[in-house]
């Protein structure tokens, strides 16, 4: 096994855990995964964030709009890894209810950066947007709801 394959054999079953949770409505998996070293970046479909004392607070509040996950994966298309540095690129499925709404079916493309800290993998960086091709109606409206609910909440979330 090489060092990419060894890298998402320990981390992809709990970035998975961790983001089914997250669309059940319960931040605490993902925010466990991420550092609370300087820097950390959050380039989200729904809100852009800089900074722990920005990104890890965001988490409740996105898991604040999710409910109903009915299923999530990870389809991953590259991964590696480099030193105490690695990456993950792939595609999220998930059907899940945004904002209270019926849980609907949708798709982001994503990439991930870690860092390791003291013997574990910690998130710094994910950018997450919609798939520029294909049907992507519905994610446009899962991302408008989730959109629209940050628009109303407080700057300090």
């Amino acid at each position: 096994m090489d060092n990419a394959e060894a890298f998402l054999a320990a981390v992809m079953p709990v970035l998975t855990e961790a983001d089914t949770a997250l669309h059940n409505g319960d931040a605490e998996p993902r925010k466990a995964l991420w550092s609370r070293t300087d820097p950390v970046t959050l380039f989200g479909a729904a809100r852009t964030t800089i900074g722990t004392d920005e990104v890890i607070p965001f988490f409740d509040v996105l898991a604040s709009r999710f409910s109903n996950c009915a299923s999530f994966t990870y389809e991953v298309t590259a991964a590696g890894v480099s030193g105490d540095l690695a990456y993950v690129v792939g595609i999220e499925h998930t059907t899940a209810s945004v904002g209270g709404a019926d849980p609907l079916p949708y798709s982001l493309r994503v990439t991930t950066i870690f860092r390791r800290e003291d013997g574990n993998w910690k998130i710094v960086h994910r950018h997450g947007d919609a798939l520029p091709e294909g049907d992507v109606d519905v994610t446009r409206t899962q991302l408008g709801r989730l959109r629209n609910a940050d628009a109303a909440a407080p700057d300090s979330a």
